[in-house]
């Protein structure tokens, strides 16, 4: 698999895809956002993989947005805008938030515009205390494209989207943290180190069950209670049908270490 804008690693079940631009601050053009889409369709095809970390090159920027050349040669109509949207967009993002495995970003700097919104979509976004936070596009005469005012109003409310959105501010990762929109800040210099020993943590457990966690979490974000409590009573039930589950009781009868594999 060549690949001229990310860079693609592998240690210990734990796959991290890092956007390799950062002499455009990681900015994501067309071709990132393909070579993006096809490591997801090799991750998904890895059942070793139980955890993917993506960031970004550098010490400036996880992503500071969509490269902005491309909407002035690539989507300058809105036929073309839609099928950008639909495809590079919204949909690339969103079979992200799908993947099966726990996606964690690991935040190093500026992370703006369509950079945020691929943030928003990971399950757990650990934030160096250097990181910015932002959705300048409306500085630009346009708004967020790839779900932010979707995904950031579920996690902040509509108030606070409005005040980012309207304003194009840009905020710490303080102040990040303080609204929700992050998880977690950790010294810069420990941002690695952090994430992985995070990673680590997930990979011990059963990836069949967080497999189903990560799909009952998510479906409360689109269904009614009722029927996300009804989905969540069957995705446990189907748990306690698995080889990871009988090997979690026996492990905590005998006071050992579990050996989950994924069955």
């Amino acid at each position: 698999m060549v690949l001229e804008n990310l860079l693609f690693s592998r240690t210990d079940r734990v796959a991290i895809i890092t956007i390799n631009r950062p002499e455009k601050q990681n900015a994501l053009n067309r071709k990132t956002r393909q070579e993006i889409r096809q490591v997801l369709c090799e991750i998904e095809r890895d059942q070793d993989i139980r955890v993917l970390v993506i960031t970004g090159a550098g010490d400036k920027a996880f992503i500071s947005g969509a490269d902005i050349k491309d909407f002035q040669n690539l989507y300058n109509t809105p036929l073309k805008m839609y099928n950008y949207i639909s495809t590079l967009g919204q949909q690339l993002y969103n079979d992200i938030e799908k993947l099966d495995i726990p996606v964690i970003a690991m935040i190093n700097g500026y992370c703006l515009g369509g950079g945020c919104e691929l943030a928003l979509t990971c399950d757990i976004r650990i934030a160096s205390d250097k990181a910015k936070f932002g959705q300048p596009e409306i500085l630009l005469g346009f708004i967020p494209a790839a779900g932010a005012t979707q995904r950031l109003s579920r996690l902040i409310g509509s108030g606070r989207t409005k005040l980012l959105v309207y304003t194009g501010e840009i905020i710490s990762a303080k102040e990040a943290e303080r609204i929700g929109l992050i998880d977690r800040v950790v010294p810069h210099n420990e941002l690695k180190e952090a994430v992985m020993e995070l990673a680590m943590r997930i990979v011990e457990k059963s990836p069949v069950a967080i497999r189903m966690a990560k799909k009952a979490i998510n479906a409360a974000h689109e269904s009614p209670q009722t029927m996300g409590l009804a989905y969540e009573a069957m995705i446990a039930s189907f748990c306690f049908s698995t080889e990871d589950h009988r090997e979690g009781i026996s492990a905590f009868l005998e006071k050992r270490r579990p050996n989950f594999k994924g069955k």
